[in-house]
């Protein structure tokens, strides 16, 4: 159902990645980690899909989380302020926590992390008990989005266990230097046989991470779901 909602609150999340809260009464209607198809309009229409970077345990909003780049959309974007109206079709998708067993593993990427903040709010919010362990990669600690929140979610859920992957890592951050592969996931996610795998991130790192799992460390193909984030 598409409908039109506006604009609550702007928040800039790193240099190059912002947040947009659009209003909405009492709890909103969508599952953690599903997409909204996005519509803004200056003389023609620019659409995108996108994820929810918020929960629907956070009352009175929704919240879409976009790396500004050069298309139209982002410059559109990048202009929002409170009181704007854009048009969203949700939700969408299912690339939810839906049938994901006691414990899981998030592999993610980039902008990539917006419905694993989604689904990893609700879980601690609604204190799943199940069992999360996170290996976000990036290129440095001025890419990382929503550390804050992982930090905080950390401390109020104790079986949340967050690891950033930096190929350019920071002196003094705790990171894994270099990328995710098969020995990091080894490392980091012990018992990675038991557990279900999310993947989240472009298209290129969503490939590459399902051929490790299911060719060197042998994880069925049910135990693997797959978002692609395609563009920007």
């Amino acid at each position: 159902m598409e409908r039109e909602l506006k604009v609550k609150e702007v928040i800039q999340r790193t240099y190059n990645v912002r947040s947009v809260r659009l209003a909405v009464e009492g709890e909103p209607q969508y599952q953690a980690g599903q997409f909204g198809h996005f519509s803004l309009k200056a003389g023609k229409e620019y659409r995108r899909y996108l994820s929810f970077s918020s929960s629907p345990t956070e009352k009175g909003y929704i919240e879409f989380t976009k790396k500004l780049t050069e298309s139209d959309f982002s410059r559109l974007l990048n202009l929002l302020k409170p009181g704007d109206a854009l048009k969203v079709a949700y939700p969408q998708g299912k690339f939810t926590l839906e049938g994901s067993g006691p414990k899981i593993a998030f592999l993610s990427g980039g902008i990539g992390i917006t419905p694993i903040r989604s689904m990893c709010r609700y879980a601690v919010d609604r204190n799943l008990g199940i069992d999360i362990i996170l290996l976000y990669a990036n290129h440095s600690i001025k890419d990382i989005v929503f550390k804050e929140d992982f930090d905080q979610m950390q401390k109020q859920y104790s079986s949340l266990r967050v690891s950033h992957v930096l190929s350019e890592p920071a002196a003094g951050f705790q990171c894994i230097a270099g990328h995710i592969n098969a020995q990091v996931i080894k490392n980091q996610i012990q018992d990675y046989l038991q557990r279900k795998f999310y993947l989240c991130g472009p298209p290129g790192m969503v490939e590459a991470m399902k051929k490790i799992l299911e060719s060197e460390l042998k994880i069925s193909q049910e135990n693997i779901v797959t978002e692609n984030f395609q563009g920007y």
